[in-house]
């Protein structure tokens, strides 16, 4: 029987274990010119010092499963990586990787190199400390790729990141902990057009979200969730975002444990969103003007041995692109 190479090539790139592991076997490439979508690696674990460290190795996970996610996108009904130019731009270079201010220094200045070039990244992690490096370069006055606009944040987790009590979090400023507030004051999110969802668990204290409500974020706790469901949670995030351009950040925590049991902070106690439930409502933001996203706290060390939070940050990752994507091509 007889085989094209295209058929065999096809065949090949079906599995995840063939090749080379580049993020979604999407081509490699270090030129800026020819790129609608940036893919980005951000192996950085210096923000969130509370908990083990190796978020820095999250990149690497998902790019060793990525290739089994370069899938049609059946609700949209086309493929991201045929539609428009998605090009994998390799790692964030971190030399001084255990000092986070100089890292948050040095994503800032590789993502305001995309921003110049009108690239849209979408990026995994690493520590949701990378959060605030990525949407300082990307929005707010400077930035080409937002018009000079703030952006509106939709920001999925556990925890609100936005506790700014202290000038640190354990050495680190610009940190996991605070990055949701910082980039209030500094301009570059819109908490009146954004949303964090998924907040759950038994607090530290009283009061824990009374910061991200004083900076002007709407906040749907998973106790509201279970209240009002996919379609009114998503319907109450678009009408906040309204015309905004939006910044996704997807911390892997909100998920239940049972379905991404590899995170940094995971929260047992409550039970979070399962897959099905956050791909509706990130389905939900067709249309919207997504000018970027991530995918943090990933932790492989606690993974399972299928590799199962790392699939399923791949998955998260695609529909990120999927929305971009098809934003782009509609254009």
């Amino acid at each position: 029987m007889a085989h094209s190479d295209e058929t065999d090539r096809m065949m090949v790139e079906m599995l995840e274990w063939w090749g080379v592991p580049t993020l979604f076997r999407a081509p490699l490439t270090r030129d800026l010119a020819d790129v609608e979508i940036g893919l980005v690696g951000v192996p950085h674990s210096a923000g969130n010092n509370s908990t083990w460290r190796d978020q820095h190795l999250g990149p690497r996970a998902v790019r060793n499963v990525s290739g089994n996610a370069r899938r049609y996108h059946d609700e949209f009904g086309f493929m991201a990586w045929d539609a428009v130019k998605v090009r994998d731009l390799g790692d964030v270079a971190l030399p001084e990787a255990s000092d986070n201010e100089r890292s948050v220094e040095r994503i800032s200045d590789f993502y305001g190199k995309l921003a110049l070039a009108g690239i849209n990244p979408v990026s995994i992690g690493g520590d949701h400390g990378i959060t605030g490096a990525i949407v300082q370069a990307i929005a707010g006055e400077a930035s080409p790729l937002t018009n000079g606009r703030k952006v509106a944040l939709l920001h999925f987790d556990a925890h609100t990141d936005a506790y700014d009590g202290l000038d640190h979090w354990l050495g680190s400023k610009k940190s996991a902990a605070n990055w949701a507030s910082y980039l209030v004051k500094q301009g570059n999110v819109d908490a009146e057009r954004s949303t964090q969802f998924g907040m759950r668990g038994n607090p530290r204290s009283p009061g824990w979200l009374d910061r991200s409500y004083e900076l002007g974020y709407q906040v749907i706790t998973m106790k509201e969730f279970r209240k009002i469901g996919v379609e009114e949670s998503a319907r109450r995030i678009r009408e906040r975002i309204g015309d905004a351009p939006l910044y996704i950040t997807f911390d892997l925590d909100c998920l239940d444990p049972s379905v991404a049991p590899g995170v940094s902070n995971p929260e047992a106690g409550v039970c979070g969103f399962n897959v099905d439930q956050v791909v509706e409502v990130l389905q939900a933001m067709r249309g919207l003007e997504v000018v970027g996203g991530d995918v943090v706290c990933l932790m492989p060390t606690r993974d399972l041995p299928s590799q199962i939070t790392a699939q399923v940050a791949a998955a998260i990752m695609h529909e990120i692109v999927a929305l971009v994507a098809d934003y782009r091509r509609s254009k």
